[in-house]
């Protein structure tokens, strides 16, 4: 562990490999190493790019990691892919867009299969990008599945979130619903020269003008990947958006630790209860299907049972109707 921790931080790219296949597979050596690198994590600037499929958020990413290397910062790329059905892992189309990185020191490049996990990230990515922060990387890139209005998750681990859009994916009513644009620290029309690129960019603006006034300040800019168009004005606005002072980066890592935390508790206590088989349990469901107590409160109920080991398994649960709560 010492010798793994040692080569992280010194960036060595096979210790950052392997302690992002230890983080994957989860499990006491995982969380044993993901303890010893929390302390000096908080360095890194962390970028999110979602979208739905066929933005060009690979190609804008690409791009964008260009621009970063020519300001002389280091980049970590982790690609969230979906899983293959055969052996579970990712596809790995990412890696190979971003082809012209491979041989750079400065970047790593790292496929993640989802994993079928929900909100188009995997659910160790925060232990992944923490791995990457101890590694030195100045700027972390996450890019999302591309799975559509669900990738929420995204604005839990990234400093800056950049919503990527293309003309001629959505319709009016679609551009305007409620869902990952809602989340945009940054929204980017991407493929800017195609011809309904003014209109898309219309349709942002306007649905930004239906929000409440402190949520409109979200910039809309303009690229075309292919040739870099408007990416140097991203990465401008996306340095302009990051934390910069102390205050806020630790503001911004309390956060991720108590979502880690909260994760880690929420799990816990369901592999407890589903392992639970006593008349507590059996009351409680009982008590659910009858429409005696819903759903939460029987959960509540269930998880102070659990902690406090009480009441004793011969007892029954006692419900007040009045406020459903278990005593």
């Amino acid at each position: 562990m010492e010798g793994l921790l040692q080569r992280l931080h010194a960036g060595d790219p096979r210790a950052i490999a392997r302690a992002i296949t230890m983080m994957e597979a989860g499990g006491p050596a995982a969380a044993n190493l993901h303890r010893a690198l929390l302390p000096s994590t908080g360095a890194a600037l962390t970028v999110g790019f979602t979208g739905p499929p066929g933005a060009g958020k690979s190609t804008l990413i690409d791009a964008f990691v260009a621009e970063l290397r020519k300001s002389g910062r280091t980049v970590a790329v982790a690609a969230v892919d979906p899983s293959s059905p055969l052996s579970g892992g990712a596809v790995l189309g990412d890696r190979i867009r971003m082809g012209q990185h491979t041989e750079d020191p400065g970047v790593f490049i790292r496929s993640i299969a989802s994993r079928g996990h929900l909100g188009g990230l995997n659910e160790s990515i925060q232990p992944i990008v923490d791995v990457l922060d101890v590694a030195g990387r100045d700027v972390i890139v996450i890019e999302t599945v591309g799975a559509g209005q669900s990738e929420v998750d995204i604005v839990e681990v990234a400093d800056v979130r950049v919503v990527v859009n293309a003309p001629g994916l959505g319709d009016d009513v679609q551009a305007i619903k409620a869902g990952i644009l809602e989340i945009a620290s940054i929204l980017v029309v991407n493929k800017a020269d195609l011809p309904l690129a003014a209109r898309t960019v219309r349709q942002l603006r306007s649905m930004l003008a239906l929000r409440r006034e402190n949520d409109r300040n979200v910039p809309v800019i303009e690229t075309v990947a292919s040739s870099a168009q408007g990416v140097a004005g991203l990465l401008e606005t996306v340095l302009n958006l990051a934390p910069l002072t102390p205050e806020q980066r630790r503001a911004r890592r309390r956060a991720r630790v108590h979502r880690l935390v909260a994760e880690a508790a929420a799990a816990e206590v369901r592999r407890r209860i589903m392992r639970q088989n006593d008349e507590a349990l059996l009351a409680a469901l009982a008590c659910v299907e009858a429409g005696e107590l819903t759903v939460e409160a029987a959960a509540r109920a269930l998880a102070a049972h659990d902690r406090e080991h009480a009441p004793a398994p011969s007892q029954q649960i006692t419900i007040s109707r009045q406020d459903e709560s278990v005593t």
